[in-house]
């Protein structure tokens, strides 16, 4: 069962599924669930659940139709009988895309949002489930119910410990509802840490139409990525699963290592590249990385993060950003900006803010991170350097933009959102050397632009 159904989880996982049909083992269908829209199911159910995987990176184009997804559902339309399937014992392993905002968490207690209207229905009635903790929730308390064994829970949303966020999301809910239930998750439930990568730009009519043309049918569903693909899964389960390690899946001890230097270095960049891109008006991320300061900018913010990494001893780091600068910059992906820059104040704490405030307990300067912060920052006023007006697609944008509208000048407005505690922790928003460098990057993009501030020599302190 897979929770939050859409483009990477068929891009990705599902992959790795189809990988152990093809193989023979056919255990291993998957049904989706989508928490919110019916988009996918309308486009997979009348195909079957079969779409096209297209693979490119420029140079090379292929094309792989997938079968592992038998079903696809919305879990509005019937929530009971979501749970009921997650509760049968052919059930095994429920995995999880429903990005930041989906735990339901708040960041700076990493507690349940209790005051979170679809968590407080979920607590007051988990018949009929709302949230993805909810639903898990309610699946572990129907399967207790029949004496059968929780299935492994497996968030693949770039997160830092994912597991153990979906683990501590399930077992305050149950906790809440049921202290018995609560114990019997924690003592026979697994929630292994992951880290998961694969770029997987969002779908647009042209490339389906373009798909279509080489099919001879069209294909709704389809989803386009790179060749790149990895999949990282901490050894811990509860039940079966695949062989997975013989399906390209790496299973290891430890999964820190690996989530801290994806998330610090390819998924830092992405967000810096997106912010900065988009404010001077560039479309996609080939595109910005075409720009010779803004490539630049892109080492200079690697150079400082990786000061902050322990990485695993069998990755070569210098390697390692080579391939992601070649991932950045191939072309026929199209990953648009705009994407990347969705729920931002989901995602800096991750791939900046830890990053950031590692520096600085270490004495040293974060002049390239505090660009990329002050760029989100200025990403929330909702309009570009070249004059469009967007829209600030993120779960605070009205927060932001009720903060920044009641700042009299740009010192206010820094100050305002650095006083934003569900995007940054206290003790960072604090300190003065990340304050003043931060109001000094937002400066300088005020006064510069994007590229402008990006070229900016750094001046190390005295």
């Amino acid at each position: 069962m897979h929770l939050g159904i859409g483009a990477f989880h068929r891009a990705h996982q599902a992959v790795v599924f189809d990988d152990a049909l093809n193989a023979g083992d056919l255990r291993w269908g998957v049904i989706g669930a989508s928490l919110r829209s019916p988009d996918v199911r309308d486009q997979l159910v009348p195909q079957e659940g079969l779409y096209t995987v297209v693979i490119e990176d420029g140079t090379q184009r292929s094309l792989r139709i997938v079968g592992a997804v038998q079903d696809v559902r919305v879990a509005a339309d019937d929530p009971a009988s979501l749970v009921e399937v997650m509760g049968s014992p052919e059930v095994h392993i429920v995995t999880l895309t429903v990005t930041e905002k989906g735990y339901c968490l708040d960041p700076a207690s990493g507690s349940l949002k209790l005051d979170d209207p679809a968590i407080a229905a979920d607590l007051s009635d988990l018949s009929t489930p709302v949230t993805a903790p909810g639903f898990v929730t309610a699946a572990l308390r129907l399967r207790r119910r029949r004496g059968l064994a929780p299935f492994t829970v497996i968030s693949c949303d770039n997160l830092p410990h994912n597991g153990a966020r979906i683990r501590s999301a399930v077992l305050e809910m149950a906790g809440r509802i049921d202290p018995e239930l609560h114990d019997w998750i924690a003592a026979e439930g697994a929630f292994p840490q992951t880290m998961i990568d694969r770029i997987v730009p969002a779908t647009t009519r042209a490339d389906i139409e373009e798909l279509s043309v080489e099919l001879g049918v069209v294909d709704l569903g389809m989803v386009k990525t790179e060749p790149f693909t990895q999949w990282i899964i901490e050894d811990r389960f509860a039940g079966e699963r695949p062989d997975f390690a013989r399906f390209r899946v790496q299973l290891t001890e430890t999964v820190g290592p690996w989530e801290d230097t994806k998330l610090r270095l390819l998924n830092g960049a992405h967000s810096s590249l997106a912010y900065l891109g988009a404010l001077a008006g560039l479309d996609y991320v080939h595109q910005t990385v075409a720009v010779p300061i803004l490539k630049a900018f892109v080492e200079r913010l690697w150079d400082e993060a990786e000061t902050t990494l322990e990485p695993p001893p069998d990755l070569d780091i210098a390697k390692y950003r080579a391939e992601l600068m070649a991932r950045f910059s191939n072309a026929a992906l199209r990953h648009r900006t705009h994407q990347i820059a969705m729920d931002g104040s989901q995602k800096l704490p991750q791939r900046l803010l830890a990053t950031a405030a590692a520096r600085l307990s270490a004495g040293r300067p974060i002049p390239a991170l505090a660009l990329a912060i002050a760029a989100w920052m200025r990403w929330q006023e909702g309009r570009t350097e070249v004059g469009d007006v967007v829209v600030v697609e993120d779960p605070l944008a009205t927060e932001t933009a009720r903060r920044l509208a009641g700042a009299t000048d740009d010192r206010d407005r820094v100050a305002a959102l650095l006083d934003l505690q569900a995007v940054f922790p206290p003790s960072l928003s604090a300190d003065p050397r990340f304050r003043k460098a931060v109001l000094q990057a937002f400066l300088d993009l005020r006064s510069l632009g994007a590229v402008g501030a990006a070229a900016l020599p750094i001046e190390e302190p005295a």
